[in-house]
């Protein structure tokens, strides 16, 4: 029997992958619902692979490029695109984004129309990543939980861990050493007189912001990168440059009604990629940070073939990475 301390993204990624190859697992979550004290329930759940290179290794789009086919087995996936924009005073952001960046088109503002009704008018240049995409992440987490519990895994909400188990998926609970926490930032809108197909990126020089749509009018906008290890609420001057990139994006955005907003703080290490490692007989995968939808799936399969001592073709790959 192998046992799993967290049933967040990385413990249920695993859990299926375990479950996948016929091996008994059972997962131990404090928190009681999936998802619930996971900081994955704040990320905006873009499997971005060509964005994200802008400023991680090759490894995010070699490892990444395999979770859209790994997501829409267990949730839905809306391949639509990843388009991304900036106001005309920072177009060089534009320039040098696309430079650090593979996998997209330039767009100009007819074409961004096209794309996007709304944007109509609004953005002259813009880059257009055809195959990215994003998912709902409180539904996928939800859905996963479902999926592995029907597929024989029993997961002991509102129940902590044993003192030793086979595998540590807690985060920041987790004692290990280079972990750091990156605060991640967020805000739900519910603004139904714009509608939004896939995921919007706006460049700005101090903070990229982006937005993601829910459906049904609901918008999660966020911002990456915030170095902090503050797990207060979101801050006013965060709040206020979340809704200022909104308005910036559609003015629209300007009346919509704020339905939530969190904050919470991501796994790190020193390089921003997670890691399996190894800490006094336990396996541990952490690291997820800002990639967590993206790589979750590549890791738990790492981590399953180590965990079972199967080998493939792919692990010289990985190597680095876990």
């Amino acid at each position: 029997m192998i046992t799993i301390a967290g049933a967040g993204l990385a413990g249920l990624a695993c859990a299926y992958e375990l479950a996948q190859r016929g091996a008994a697992a059972t997962v131990y979550e404090r928190g009681d619902a999936p998802g619930a004290g996971s900081v994955a329930r704040f990320a905006g759940g873009m499997l971005a692979p060509w964005c994200e290179r802008e400023n991680a290794e090759e490894e995010v789009i070699t490892l990444g490029s395999r979770a859209f086919d790994w997501w829409a087995k267990v949730t839905p996936v809306h391949r639509r695109g990843t388009l991304v924009v900036a106001p005309a005073r920072d177009r060089a952001e534009l320039t040098r984004f696309a430079r650090r960046t593979s996998g997209h088109q330039h767009v100009d503002g007819t074409q961004i129309a096209e794309l996007e009704p709304a944007l109509a008018g609004r953005f002259a240049q813009g880059l257009f990543f055809e195959q990215e995409a994003h998912l709902d992440p409180r539904r996928a987490l939800r859905d996963l939980s479902a999926k592995v519990q029907a597929m024989g895994v029993e997961i002991r909400y509102g129940t902590p861990a044993p003192a030793r188990v086979t595998l540590d998926c807690t985060g920041m609970a987790a004692p290990l050493p280079g972990l750091r926490p990156v605060r991640g930032e967020m805000a739900v809108l519910y603004c139904p007189e714009v509608e939004i197909s896939r995921t919007l990126r706006l460049l700005h020089p101090r903070m990229p912001l982006y937005l993601v749509p829910r459906g049904d009018g609901y918008f999660m906008i966020g911002g990456t990168m915030i170095e902090s290890s503050s797990d207060r609420p979101i801050s006013l001057r965060s709040l206020s440059e979340l809704l200022s990139a909104a308005f910036a994006l559609h003015p629209a955005f300007a009346e919509a009604s704020v339905a939530e907003t969190g904050a919470g703080l991501r796994p790190a290490f020193p390089d921003n990629l997670p890691r399996l490692t190894e800490r006094d007989g336990t396996l541990c995968l952490n690291g997820l940070y800002r990639h967590g939808f993206l790589l979750a799936p590549a890791m738990a399969q790492a981590a399953a073939r180590r965990l079972l001592q199967e080998t493939s073709d792919e692990d010289h790959r990985e190597r680095r990475t876990a």
